[in-house]
C-alpha cells in the first residue's frame, strides 16, 4: 500500500511550513498563519461533456 499524499502548501496563505495536526489523519497546521485545517477526499466526479454545459452564443438573445 502506498503512503497518502500531503499538501504542498497552506490553502489560506500558500506557505509551505505545514505539519501534521492532532491524531486524526488529514489534519494539518500551518506554522506561518497559525491555522489548522482538514483535508478529506469526497469521491470521484462523473465525467461530463464540457462543451454541452457551455453557454450557447446567440441562444435566447433578445
Amino acid at each position: 500500500m502506498s503512503e497518502r499524499l500531503v499538501p504542498y502548501s497552506c490553502p489560506y496563505c500558500a506557505d509551505e511550513d505545514l505539519r501534521p495536526h492532532g491524531e486524526t489523519h488529514g489534519e494539518w497546521e500551518c506554522r506561518s498563519c497559525l491555522r489548522a485545517f482538514r483535508l478529506k477526499f469526497l469521491g470521484h466526479l462523473a465525467r461530463t461533456d464540457i462543451t454541452s454545459t457551455a453557454p450557447q452564443e446567440g441562444r435566447n438573445a433578445r
